[in-house]
């Protein structure tokens, strides 16, 4: 018999009928599978511990609850409320496999809480922490406007500062409330419940990126697109891509603009040209203006002096109104070209923005790109007619317009006023003011004085109505006329006689035949009546000059002759002694009365 004791180990063949490297090999692959079939088996033996999440089968939708099978001894249950939507529809259904957390675990009873919502934060916090180390972005729902910013919804209720909101100030941030965007999660605290989202870092990125993509393209002369971002008093700040240029409020139109909000809203899109572009500060002034024909060019051949033309009034001004006459010129009617008889003092009295106004061009002067325009100018001027229309002497009616010191202005025609100065109110009287004798609409006659065409001045008169007193007083108080009056005023240098109504005459203190020193108060009331002699009169100067010294010289002289005449009649032929006497003491008397006129 064959000894199979002899053959080589290496033939030697194990129970299993296997060589000894196969047997090894399935001995190794059953150890691998023992292995995992004790790790099942002592998961199944492990029991979960609350907090922990678990996944699930629903298994049963109730009224209150949903039973969800997670492998343990027993179903748990959820409350219904979880999977409910906002209009209360459910979400689930039996079979759908869904991840909860395991709140309460009661071994006695065997119930089981668990919590979907609450498993579903725990997972929401996990994917927080993630976006944040990794530097990724979330997206979120805008929901509420907050104190300092808006709170956001990315699962858990974030905060977004309103410094983080864009990269430019939003001044109305309700307007995102209810948007959805990606933010950064600049920082969160899971145990306080605080996460801090950012929007302005994204769009930071995404702008510097605009912005080398828009310099690569950008040069002086290029017509570009832009949009809107900023109005200020001196201009538009227009968004190019990543880069603002300035639009400044002189480059938006060849004519003139109070302020850029009149032609532009912030978003409104443009096109505009590069009109400087400093690469190295990043800054980029743009002009609209420049992309049309500059109408000023042409003005000189479309504008022609004496030319009547309608505009409509942009803009008033204390001095004046702008009146667009093309677009992009204007022009303007001075104050004091508005009217031929009124004194425009302000253009609004008269003319407001938007009135379409007829004018004539007065003078046009493209280098300085103005053009002088006068709207009195379409109407004849009143002026070049009133003399035939209002020869001096002519009397008129009208009514009292206006009441100053020095007079009252009467109304003679449309637009067109007379004086009437204080001095030619009363012959007789002196009116410190001519209130006390007038007062406004007052109904007048006067007569024309004057005419100032250049000045445009009417001189007006109305004691020239009535006949001058004084040019009666020259036939009635001739000078030697011996005439009575009464005593209006004293005064240090004289007394002031009325001879008639508004007629006075001076008695000078040499002439009123008092001693030296001796007052004129002293010897005169108001009201006494006194006798003089008229020694001058001018009718012209309205002064009529009286003298008492002298009426009392030619009575003496007039006595005196007599006396000397009846002496020489009285019979020889010669002046008796005494005559010869009272005619020396009558000649030294009037010696000395002439020392005393010296």
């Amino acid at each position: 018999m064959e000894n199979f004791s002899n053959h080589d180990s290496d033939n030697t063949m194990n129970p299993t009928g296997l060589s000894e490297q196969e047997s090894g090999d399935q001995d190794g692959a059953m150890t691998d599978q023992g292995m995992a079939m004790a790790q099942l088996y002592e998961e199944s033996l492990r029991v979960p511990s609350e907090g922990e999440v678990l996944n699930g089968t629903i298994v049963q939708v109730g009224k209150e609850y949903v039973m969800l099978d997670v492998g343990l001894k027993s179903e748990g249950r959820i409350l219904l409320s979880e999977f409910l939507d906002a209009d209360g529809n459910l979400t689930v259904r039996v079979g759908d496999e869904v991840e909860a957390l395991l709140v309460r675990m009661d071994d006695d009873d065997g119930e089981i809480i668990l919590s979907k919502d609450k498993a579903a934060k725990i997972k929401v916090w996990e994917e927080i922490t993630r976006i944040h180390n990794d530097d990724l972005t979330v997206k979120g729902l805008v929901t509420a406007r907050v104190k300092g910013g808006l709170s956001v919804d990315i699962g858990v209720n974030a905060f977004l500062p309103g410094s983080q909101v864009d990269s430019r100030p939003i001044k109305n941030l309700e307007s995102l409330v209810g948007q959805t965007f990606d933010f950064k999660v600049l920082k969160y605290n899971k145990r306080r419940g605080n996460v801090v989202l950012s929007r302005r870092a994204i769009l930071e990125v995404e702008r510097e990126a605009q912005k080398l993509e828009t310099l690569a393209h950008l040069a002086v002369g290029s017509v570009v697109e832009g949009v809107v971002k900023n109005l200020t008093d001196y201009g538009a700040f227009i968004d190019l891509g990543g880069l603002d240029g300035l639009l400044h409020v002189t480059d938006m139109s060849w004519g003139r603009l109070a302020h850029p909000s009149e032609l532009f809203a912030v978003a409104d899109k443009l096109t505009v040209k590069v009109l400087a572009f400093d690469r190295e500060k990043s800054r980029v002034s743009l002009g609209l203006k420049q992309l049309q024909e500059d109408p000023w060019l042409t003005a000189a051949q479309k504008y022609s002096i004496g030319e009547k033309i309608a505009g409509r009034v942009v803009s008033l001004a204390d001095y004046g109104a702008f009146v667009e006459l093309d677009k992009g010129i204007e022009g303007l009617i001075h104050v004091s070209e508005m009217s031929w008889t009124r004194k425009v003092r302000n253009p609004a009295s008269i003319l407001k923005v938007g009135d379409l106004v007829e004018c004539v061009i007065l003078k046009v002067d493209t280098e300085a790109k103005r053009i002088s325009l006068g709207m009195k100018q379409v109407e004849p001027n009143p002026w070049d007619t009133v003399a035939e229309r209002y020869p001096i002497g002519t009397i008129i009616e009208g009514k009292i317009k206006n009441i100053t010191d020095f007079g009252v202005f009467i109304g003679i025609d449309e637009g067109i006023d007379g004086l009437v100065h204080i001095s030619d109110i009363s012959w007789t009287r002196r009116y410190k003011h001519p209130s006390e004798v007038f007062k406004k609409g007052d109904s007048v006659r006067a007569l024309i004085l004057a005419i100032d065409r250049d000045q445009e001045r009417f001189s007006l008169g109305i004691k020239q109505l009535e006949e001058d007193p004084w040019s009666i007083a020259v036939a009635k108080f001739p000078v030697g006329e011996i005439t009575s009056g009464k005593v209006t005023n004293i005064t240090d240098f004289g007394l002031f006689i009325e001879l008639a109504e508004g007629v006075e005459g001076l008695i000078h203190v040499s002439e009123s035949g008092l001693p030296k020193g001796k007052a004129l108060s002293e010897a005169f009331n108001l009201g006494d009546e006194v006798t003089a002699k008229v020694i001058s009169i001018s009718a012209a100067d309205h002064k009529i000059g009286l003298s008492i010294k002298r009426m009392k010289k030619d009575e003496d002289d007039r006595l005196y002759k007599d006396y000397s005449d009846s002496s020489r009649s009285g019979g020889s032929g010669s002046v008796s002694v005494l005559g010869e006497q009272l005619s020396k003491a009558f000649a030294a008397q009037q010696s000395q009365n002439g020392d005393d006129d010296e």
